[in-house]
């Protein structure tokens, strides 16, 4: 009886969220593409998340957990720090590193901090394609401080407020924007829901003190831009009690410039040393491929060492690559 109230009580609770999201946020799909700046922060840094389709706001935290879902940074007993790295199109580098410190009171600090960097670029101008010989760089930065807290045995909660800054040759911009994260589990069948919001905050705006020169009888202009938020639900749980190391999730993304979205991702965990994983999108243009990763834990001397892979197949942009490690020290995670 117990099991049946779980399931029609998440049930409920999605019915809700659809509904409500649907009035929040109108449905103009793909009309909305192209309306945010710092879109870098909807990429995943986390090699597990990207393996899983980017689904991954309802599973137990790991060494990325603030950057998907703050909620979850108390699912880890002892500090753990994260380094990773993505190779993007074009050469785009995506560079990630961060630290959980739990503490004693079923709580824990985060600190992290994310780049996207594309190297040293040619300036080019109308009357010299080739370039001028002069050269620009062009990249984005974030860091952030985050906490969590369990507030029951199954209910926990955070919030990661994190700096934006974008640099492109002279122009500028700084902001703030914030994760909330919900995570509530259940006893049955490792069942659990989240909610989370992504990337809310104040409008983006470069700022610069150079005139750039114009052929043309247009002005430019440097207007504001929003952030691009998203909206998440998702479940996890373990369907089949005969291969308890089987890990399913799901997940439905509603982004303030895009369309809604569904994610589905798997996990197969052997003697939880090796870890298969895949996923895959619904209604994501260019991404209607599958992802793939794989994940090996092992030890540096008696602490928990996780090396991880993962693939994110492009029809047009290409293969994006993400490998992670990740340290928790003083003991292992649940």
């Amino acid at each position: 009886m117990r099991y049946c109230i779980y399931t029609i009580v998440l049930g409920v609770l999605f019915g809700l969220g659809f509904s409500v999201s649907a009035q929040l946020m109108p449905n103009l799909g793909g009309q909305r593409v192209g309306i945010s700046a710092l879109t870098f922060l909807k990429t995943e840094v986390s090699p597990r998340m990207m393996a899983m389709g980017g689904s991954q706001i309802a599973l137990p935290g790991d060494a990325y957990a603030m950057q998907w879902n703050p909620g979850a940074i108390t699912s880890l007993k002892g500090p753990t720090f994260s380094i990773s790295n993505g190779l993007l199109t074009s050469g785009l580098q995506h560079s990630f590193a961060g630290v959980i410190l739990p503490n004693k009171k079923d709580g824990a600090w985060s600190m992290s901090a994310t780049s996207l960097t594309g190297g040293e670029m040619k300036r080019r101008t109308e009357f010299q394609p080739e370039g001028t010989g002069e050269t620009f760089y062009a990249g984005y930065v974030s860091t952030g401080v985050g906490y969590g807290q369990k507030l029951t045995e199954m209910f926990s909660c955070g919030v990661n407020l994190k700096y934006v800054g974008e640099y492109f040759d002279l122009y500028q911009s700084h902001t703030l924007v914030a994760d909330l994260g919900f995570l509530y589990q259940t006893d049955f069948r490792d069942l659990k829901f989240a909610v989370t919001l992504a990337n809310f905050g104040g409008n983006s705006r470069l700022q610069g003190d150079i005139t750039p020169s114009v052929f043309s009888n247009k002005a430019t202009a440097l207007d504001k831009y929003s952030v691009p938020a998203i909206f998440r639900m998702g479940f996890s749980l373990r369907p089949l009690k005969t291969i308890p190391g089987f890990l399913f999730h799901a997940q439905v993304d509603h982004p303030g410039d895009n369309a809604a979205n569904l994610r589905f991702g798997m996990e197969y965990n052997h003697k939880d040393l090796l870890f298969l994983r895949t996923g895959y999108r619904v209604n994501v243009k260019d991404q209607a491929l599958p992802t793939a990763g794989i994940g090996l834990r092992t030890r540096v001397g008696k602490y928990p060492f996780t090396i991880e892979y993962a693939t994110d197949p492009h029809q047009r942009l290409g293969w994006y690559h993400r490998l992670g490690l990740s340290l928790t020290l003083f003991a292992e995670t649940r």
